[in-house]
């Protein structure tokens, strides 16, 4: 009888010891602007306490280390301090984590489980799939610069001849090679398009992203430009290209980055600048967010209090050059804005917090007090600057006159501008240009912005 008791007891125990175990693997699903991604995160102990590393699998990214992970009274807390992520859990003792997973302020619930979870893959019918007409080349590149290495995919023609080229740069974030959002891959499209029709393009990771060596989170634009120019010196490199006709396309921010190669050197041929902005980036705010929120139906009186208190802040920035200062008015702006509303309630301090990091990183601080114009204005080389109508990110009429104002006070004659109707910031048709509408839908690039730029890189 003893024997019975005692091994019911060891059983109990064991039972007790496994459903405190928040080690091994858990699934999650963080629903986004409309989309689904899978979330996994690996947690280990040691007897130096808990560590975790995170996978996107439908981001393409995988054992991102996490910088700090705890387990304490059944409550989970995992956070990633460079991308401003923190998950935050409860452990029901078998098989689940009830939890919510924060970035840089921005809540979303998230329940964790065991077993490996399925999302439906969103429809991209533009995804080009294998076997290419065309030469598919997996390379890498030096910027000597920085001492950093580059990976990305080179596309050229089949046969002989030497082909002009592309250079694609991507928008703001931490982007892979095909600009990859929300399941969208614009840049492997547009690689696509422009290598079946006789142009090779040259693609690539981000700096310290993916298989791309250096530090995303300390780069600034200028920092991006030095990445487009070894691109441009390694393109003079290989026998296919055309070393006179090499060029760079730029999205949203890889606008800001194009005229800054072509400015510092003079052996471009050609930049495209994909909705590229062309006023201060305080201004570029401003408008985004004004756009934004009221696409997304926020009342008017809402608006004209978030107007006011980004015009504070702003106006800090441009006239504030002392860090610490400068982080005091910003916070003191913010607290004055919540407590002005309503008495402050626990958390509202961290979020303060997560949005003055946010404001305030080195890259911030650089896009703000960043104008464009002039730099546009040293550019002489072919542009083409397109912009979709119903861009609310990159506002077309404002910017598009600026682009037009720069190159002609510049004294370049060789450019084209267009607004392209009924498209997005990302050049696909649709209904709003709001941001919640791209991950719904299935179009990644209009075949009107495609042809465009094919058809002016062959004019000439």
């Amino acid at each position: 009888m003893k024997r019975i008791i005692f091994s019911i007891i060891s059983l109990i125990i064991a039972l007790l010891v496994n459903a405190q175990d928040a080690t091994g693997d858990w699934n999650g699903v963080l629903s986004v602007q409309g989309m689904k991604l899978r979330i996994v995160f690996h947690v280990t102990k040691t007897d130096a306490g808990y560590s975790a590393t995170m996978d996107s699998p439908d981001q393409g990214a995988k054992g991102i280390a996490m910088t700090a992970a705890s387990f304490e009274g059944n409550v989970l807390k995992l956070e990633h301090s460079a991308a401003k992520i923190v998950f935050t859990g409860t452990f029901d003792g078998s098989s689940e984590i009830k939890g919510e997973f924060v970035q840089a302020g921005m809540k979303f619930p998230m329940n964790l489980c065991r077993k490996e979870v399925t999302v439906e893959k969103p429809k991209r019918p533009q995804a080009p799939l294998p076997p290419f007409p065309y030469n598919v080349e997996g390379v890498k590149f030096k910027n000597l610069k920085d001492s950093i290495t580059l990976a990305g995919t080179l596309t050229y023609p089949k046969g002989k001849g030497k082909f002009p080229v592309a250079v694609l740069v991507s928008g703001s974030g931490p982007q892979n090679r095909d600009e990859e959002l929300m399941g969208h891959k614009p840049f492997m499209v547009l690689a696509d398009f422009l290598t079946r029709n006789g142009i090779a393009v040259l693609r690539y990771d981000d700096r310290g992203t993916f298989f791309s060596t250096g530090k995303f989170e300390t780069a600034l634009t200028q920092d991006f430009a030095t990445d487009a120019s070894a691109a441009v010196d390694y393109l003079k490199t290989r026998k296919e290209i055309d070393t006179k006709k090499i060029g760079i396309i730029g999205h949203s921010e890889g606008g800001l980055v194009a005229p800054m190669v072509a400015a510092s050197r003079n052996d471009l041929n050609f930049i495209v600048l994909m909705a590229g902005p062309c006023i201060p980036g305080n201004e570029i705010l401003m408008l985004q967010s004004e756009l934004i929120s009221r696409a997304n139906g926020l009342k008017e009186e809402d608006l004209a209090k978030a107007k006011e208190v980004n015009s504070a802040i702003y106006s800090s920035i441009l006239t504030i050059n002392n860090t610490d200062t400068l982080q005091k008015t910003i916070h003191k702006i913010l607290l004055d804005n919540i407590s002005e509303n309503k008495e402050l309630k626990e958390g509202d301090e961290a979020m303060i917090d997560a949005k003055l990091k946010q404001i305030t990183t080195p890259w911030m601080l650089n896009f703000i007090r960043y104008n464009p114009a002039p730099m546009l204005e040293k550019v002489k080389c072919r542009v083409l600057a397109l912009n979709g109508s119903l861009d609310l990110q990159v506002p077309a009429d404002v910017n598009l006159k600026a682009i037009e104002a720069a190159l002609k006070k510049g004294g370049n004659k060789q450019f084209t501008i267009k607004k392209l109707e009924g498209l997005n910031h990302l050049f696909q048709e649709c209904k709003t240009g709001s941001p919640n509408e791209y991950a719904g839908i299935e179009q990644t690039l209009s075949p009107v912005f495609m042809n465009e730029v094919l058809n002016w890189m062959k004019s000439k």
